[in-house]
């Protein structure tokens, strides 16, 4: 396999369908090998995966569904090495060493440091883990060394000049984040071409709040081409910059996946008219959203009160459009208290702030979890 993926869509498998709502690791396996089999057959190569996503079984799903069942040199796969689950120079190969058991994968061609940031960075090069990688593109265990990245334009630019061995970086990028002031998607992904860094894209879709956009923001898209959904927009967004290499869309279900393939087979660039139009989109969403959430669950796997904190913040970003928080009841005061029955209330949280740590958003969710209960619990 070249550098380059032979398409440019990727199977990101965060958001894998599940057979209980409300336990990630509970992934519907049979509907994930006939995605992997549609992804495959359509030409695409490219699966994303990581230690702790859906509830820390992805990894052994990727060896249900693909690895076990299709040639290795048919595909690409990436997985990733996070800073909260190893402490010491061993535990980075106990770690590296499981992903190899959990995906059956024998290498890796992609292998990232996850989510760098400020505060995750001094762990990283406390352990040398950007020259741990090469080691294991040395042997062969690695053919791609890289990382994700969330964080300022400036810390990636000082990253990328003083460990200049690492081959890509993955960042997110999409049209509502493109100016944003936090999470930099424009400047970030200006800083990666400076360095002749391919990049992969993560969240395009804005964790689906770009494959739902409001009723004002729809009519400018569906007027543009009534054919396409409102998710290949934001896809073909990023996938049509130039130095993208790979963008990774987060597929939930087999609907999902034929979708992104209908478009993405045979892609065709955005005009600049059509660039500017999901920017319009973006500035009516900017006006609606409370929460700027992913609903990526890094913040609830070690929350103590079992709080479900994305899909509250989903909720509340529903009632929060259009002023509803004026009009009474909505039907999501009825969501929110089934959802209470299983996991804990908004009330319950206890301020721990692990949260926060976990966020790639870098929310300040202990406040923003006040504001749902308020919501919900008045």
């Amino acid at each position: 396999m070249d550098f380059y993926p032979s398409k440019k869509l990727g199977f990101g498998l965060m958001r894998l369908p599940q057979t209980n709502p409300n336990d990630p690791a509970s992934v519907d396996v049979e509907q994930v090998k006939q995605m992997v089999d549609a992804f495959l057959e359509r030409g695409f190569t490219y699966f994303d995966t990581a230690w702790m996503y859906n509830g820390f079984a992805s990894e052994s799903v990727v060896k249900e569904a693909l690895t076990s069942r299709h040639p290795r040199e048919s595909f690409t796969l990436a997985t990733k090495l996070h800073n909260e689950f190893f402490n010491s120079l061993e535990e980075r190969d106990e770690v590296f060493n499981a992903q190899l058991e959990k995906t059956g994968a024998t290498y890796f061609d992609y292998y990232l440091l996850h989510g760098i940031e400020e505060s995750s960075l001094p762990h990283y090069e406390k352990f040398d883990c950007f020259d741990w990688i090469v080691q294991k593109k040395e042997r062969g265990l690695v053919r791609h060394a890289g990382f994700s990245f969330h964080d300022s334009a400036e810390l990636l630019d000082k990253i990328l000049t003083e460990h200049p061995q690492m081959e890509f970086v993955q960042l997110q990028i999409n049209y509502l984040d493109w100016e944003s002031e936090w999470i930099q998607s424009r400047a970030c992904y200006e800083v990666a071409t400076k360095h002749n860094k391919p990049v992969i894209v993560m969240e395009p879709i804005k964790g689906g709040t770009l494959a739902n956009v409001p009723a004002d923001a729809e009519k400018i898209l569906t007027d543009l081409d009534p054919n396409l959904s409102e998710a290949s927009w934001a896809i073909r967004f990023v996938a049509s910059l130039p130095n993208v290499m790979c963008v990774l869309s987060g597929m939930s279900n087999l609907e999902q996946m034929q979708d992104n393939l209908s478009y993405m087979e045979d892609f065709v660039p955005l005009t600049d008219a059509e660039k500017d139009a999901c920017f319009e989109v973006a500035a009516i969403i900017n006006k609606q959203i409370a929460v700027a959430c992913t609903g990526c669950h890094y913040c609830t796997d070690g929350c103590p009160m079992n709080i479900c904190i994305p899909e509250y913040f989903s909720l509340y970003n529903e009632d929060m459009r259009d002023d509803l928080e004026h009009k009474g009841w909505t039907i999501n005061f009825t969501n929110y208290d089934k959802l209470a029955e299983e996991f804990g209330k908004a009330s319950d949280c206890v301020g721990c702030g692990q949260c926060e740590d976990m966020c790639p958003q870098h929310l300040p969710i202990t406040h923003l979890i006040e504001s749902v209960a308020a919501h919900f619990e008045r």
